[in-house]
């Protein structure tokens, strides 16, 4: 999907539409669709729908603008049942930040898993950040506008935030100290970073090719090393 056409997705009726297929192309995100089906295809339970529900509206409309009715609607839960599994809009945020850190530690967990070599890992990561770009251009990072905006909330109740940047800043550390890099943190965040402003700017533009073209300059980058 070009610049464009994304524009365009933006602007299906209602203006809340999210074509799914924006939400299959990386391991980053489409776990959470994965949990919706149980065992031999049969539907998760409750909860989870509403986990999945809560992040998919959370990440497009963004924490404020949605309620509880909104996530039990796209859950397909009477909105009564909510209260049975979160007795507040809080309580979902934090499971919602909790499945985001889960789902997080899987995708890099596969990445071990099918790529050998620290480099190949930090590139693989580099490209499931770019699978993710057509999403991003619509609503921002899951991760970073979530952190974003709970940040500023008055009075803000205390979510486990920065788990959402540690994860993957500490798993990036790990690859660099492999590759023999004394300077392994700094590295890491500088990667997280550039993926963050990357993404910043590819949410503010509708442009995920913003974030194709960093992800290229960051896989060169990193076979400096």
């Amino acid at each position: 999907m070009t610049g464009q056409s994304v524009l365009q997705a933006a602007r299906s009726p209602g203006g809340r539409a999210w074509p799914p297929e924006l939400y299959s192309g990386s391991e980053m995100t489409n776990s959470m669709e994965r949990a919706l089906d149980g065992a031999a295809g049969q539907p998760s339970g409750k909860r989870q729908r509403l986990i999945v529900a809560a992040t998919r509206l959370l990440h497009q409309q963004g924490v404020e603008k949605t309620t509880l009715a909104d996530i039990a609607q796209a859950a397909d839960v009477p909105v009564g049942n909510v209260y049975y599994y979160f007795k507040t809009k809080d309580d979902i945020v934090a499971a919602v930040i909790e499945a985001h850190v889960q789902q997080a530690k899987a995708a890099l967990a596969a990445i071990d898993s099918s790529h050998r070599s620290p480099k190949s890992r930090l590139k693989a990561l580099v490209g499931e950040y770019v699978q993710q770009g057509e999403v991003i251009a619509l609503y921002g990072c899951p991760h970073g506008s979530l952190c974003s905006e709970l940040d500023k909330r008055p009075g803000r109740s205390d979510f486990a935030l920065a788990e959402l940047m540690r994860v993957p800043i500490e798993w990036a550390e790990e690859q660099f100290r492999a590759l023999g890099r004394r300077d392994a943190h700094d590295l890491a965040v500088s990667l997280m970073a550039a993926y963050e402003g990357s993404a910043l700017l590819t949410n503010t533009f509708r442009d995920p090719d913003i974030l194709t073209r960093e992800a290229r300059r960051l896989s060169r980058w990193i076979d400096t090393f």
